[in-house]
């Protein structure tokens, strides 16, 4: 399921750090019941192949009706502003919206905002090939030791085989995770055109990620998460949301 939340600030705009990542997720998880913002925190849905946990979750950048304004440290929208937050798990999404809808008044960095709207977007899948455009940046990584025992992160850009590859085994892992089992028929995630590079820094780490556009095939079962939860890592922070196009 699909949500696309309105935001008015009552000061007519909202100023926010342009790494603002955190303080969307920050906000998703206040409004959960707090017995299943721990369970998705803490416990996820795990993949029994590999181990790795999904929380099954992505949501998009700020959309803003109006261009924002960029200063050194901060951007500034014009209210009003929209929110993408998708997830394959009814529960996660039935749970944020009782609590947005009871909640209608939020502070988004320390700016007290109202909920104008709170809509569930249709998004039927049921095909198996689709073109998307991200609404967020993809990420793909990989994370190593170095010779002096320190951890180092390879983030994956569009024209590495390895980028195609970690976005297809990425998808099986949490198909897995979700189902117990491996996708029956092949999945083929392919980048269009040039893709625009997008550095992020989420709890002071840099992270790279790439807009743009995409053609996924699979399975719809298949499709379906990746479409709903998110394409590639670091979904729950705001990574991999993206939208059909039709």
């Amino acid at each position: 399921m699909r949500l696309r939340i309105k935001f008015a600030s009552e000061e007519k705009e909202l100023r926010l750090p342009i790494h603002y990542n955190e303080i969307i997720q920050g906000f998703i998880y206040r409004h959960l019941s707090p017995s299943l913002a721990e369970k998705i925190h803490n416990q996820g849905f795990v993949d029994p192949e590999t181990g790795k946990k999904f929380k099954f979750f992505t949501f998009s950048r700020l959309i803003p009706e109006t261009k924002p304004i960029l200063q050194k440290n901060f951007i500034i929208f014009k209210s009003p502003v929209y929110l993408i937050i998708s997830s394959v798990n009814t529960d996660f999404i039935q749970s944020l919206v009782e609590n947005l809808l009871t909640n209608p008044e939020v502070k988004l960095f320390n700016q007290k905002v109202i909920l104008s709207s709170v809509e569930i977007l249709s998004l039927p899948i049921d095909k198996n090939f689709f073109r998307i455009r991200t609404l967020s940046p993809v990420t793909v990584y990989t994370t190593f030791n170095t010779r002096d025992g320190k951890k180092k992160t390879h983030y994956y850009a569009p024209y590495e085989n390895a980028f195609k590859e970690g976005l297809i085994q990425n998808l099986m892992a949490k198909a897995r995770a979700l189902t117990g089992k491996n996708p029956v028929n092949k999945i083929k995630i392919t980048p269009l055109g040039k893709l625009k590079e997008k550095v992020v820094i989420y709890k002071n780490f840099v992270i790279k990620g790439w807009d743009g556009e995409f053609e996924i095939k699979g399975e719809p079962e298949i499709l379906k998460i990746a479409l709903l939860s998110g394409l590639g890592a670091k979904n729950s922070a705001g990574f991999g949301c993206v939208e059909i196009l039709r």
